[in-house]
């Protein structure tokens, strides 16, 4: 292994996985801390479910993994977190990022959430989403991590007990030997972690060779472009053309949406102009009424003909309401819940290629079907592959971040299986 990566949430790790495989690096994801030797794979991602749990278990997780990952001789670890730096004044990203730091015996790193395919761009330490800067995206709206400051220094400041300083773009446009220059000057001024700006691919390629050298490197996905280079200039890497290859997967297939992200609700609205869909509503869940029941009723008679959809997506608004009245972590676990368990049932009715939108779902999805292996294959939109368990039945799984994905997500995505 060459590469080992801790990513907080499972769409994460997928979207991490397909940027590897993209560098022609052999992926695996595994649901959680595996046991035993590591799978044959020139990177391993480890997918954890700790994004929104408390700071101190997140941190006892990620631990974990990085001792398995270590015990498999992984040369430079990879801390995954999202491109929308999803967190709170408590964490979890700058705290993992000091254990991981500790363990590791290292006194510096990156911090780059930049995936500017997606429209993620840092500039002047500002993190932008499209056009706009976070404070000002979809994201200041979300149910768990609001996200109402884009000055990342600040931001992660806030988080971390090491100093955090700035490489700002023209350094970054500089190339490679300028960068590592001002990693110097900034581990020289106290500090423990750089913020770099990125606003395009060259900029993760540069950044990806300035880190070659780290003992761990925490960023987005996007950085993750710029490292399969590392280790085949190093000459311990042959270039995997087939590493995203997979199987024909036959079988019915179904969505599952749990995120009320601006780009998840385009997605469900687009289905719902020409396709069948069934709404899952949160207030009835928390009142005991027969919700996941009603939903595989309808399921089962259209499945056999043609995907189904069935979500609990809602307006930024509608999620403000309802976690008014329930508050917002039984609302959350409750919709995970309920369509874990419809996925579940999807698979009894002979789904075998399954979509889950957000990241949150995709957590409770994986884990309620018992998956613990995931094989990375062909992207479908810019950080989101298609996967496949291990194991029997073999299912294809798209876990798709809420933010992620073009309006068209759920079609095209299930068009490629054909």
């Amino acid at each position: 292994m060459l590469l080992g990566c801790i990513a907080d949430d499972f769409t994460g790790a997928t979207d991490l996985a397909n940027m590897l495989v993209g560098g022609g690096m052999r992926c695996i994801q595994t649901i959680g801390v595996p046991q035993g030797p590591a799978p044959d794979a020139d990177a391993v991602v480890v997918a954890l479910k700790s994004r929104t749990i408390a700071p101190q278990d997140a941190v006892a997780q990620s631990l974990a993994a990085l001792a398995w990952l270590k015990t498999n001789g992984c040369r430079q670890l990879y801390f995954k977190y999202c491109s929308t730096f999803d967190s709170t004044p408590r964490g979890n990203i700058g705290p993992v990022i000091d254990a991981l730091m500790q363990v590791l015996g290292t006194s510096f790193t990156i911090a780059c959430p930049a995936f500017p395919e997606n429209g993620r761009t840092i500039f002047r330490g500002y993190l932008y989403v499209g056009d706009v800067l976070l404070s000002e995206s979809g994201m200041k709206d979300h149910p768990l991590t609001p996200m109402k400051d884009a000055n990342l220094v600040r931001v992660l400041q806030a988080q971390t007990r090491h100093k955090v300083g700035l490489a700002r773009y023209d350094t970054v446009a500089s190339g490679t030997a300028a960068l590592r220059e001002r990693f110097a000057a900034l581990q020289h001024d106290g500090c423990g972690i750089a913020v770099v700006d990125a606003v395009s691919n060259a900029d993760l390629d540069t950044i990806g060779a300035a880190c070659a050298d780290m003992p761990l490197v925490t960023a987005g996905s996007g950085v993750a472009l710029g490292l399969p280079a590392n280790f085949r200039q190093a000459g311990q890497l042959a270039h995997a053309g087939e590493a995203a290859r997979l199987p024909r997967i036959d079988g019915y297939a179904g969505i599952v949406s749990g995120s009320c992200s601006v780009a998840t609700n385009a997605q469900v609205a687009e289905w719902k102009k020409t396709r069948p869909a069934f709404r899952i509503d949160v207030r009835s869940l928390a009142a005991g009424e027969a919700q996941v029941q009603a939903a595989l009723d309808w399921a089962r008679a259209r499945i056999a003909r043609e995907p189904v959809l069935v979500y609990a997506t809602s307006s930024p608004e509608e999620v403000k309401a309802v976690q008014a009245e329930l508050g917002a972590e039984h609302a959350g676990r409750i919709v995970e819940q309920a369509l874990a368990a419809l996925a579940q049932g999807m698979v009894e009715l002979g789904a075998r290629k399954l979509i889950v939108a957000g990241g949150e779902t995709a957590g409770a999805v994986v884990n309620r079907l018992g998956i613990k292996v995931l094989r990375i294959g062909p992207q479908i939109d810019p950080g989101v592959p298609w996967t496949l368990s291990a194991g029997e039945p073999a299912i294809a799984l798209a876990l798709k971040s809420g933010n992620f994905g073009a309006t068209d997500f759920f079609a095209k995505a299930l068009e490629m299986l054909k």
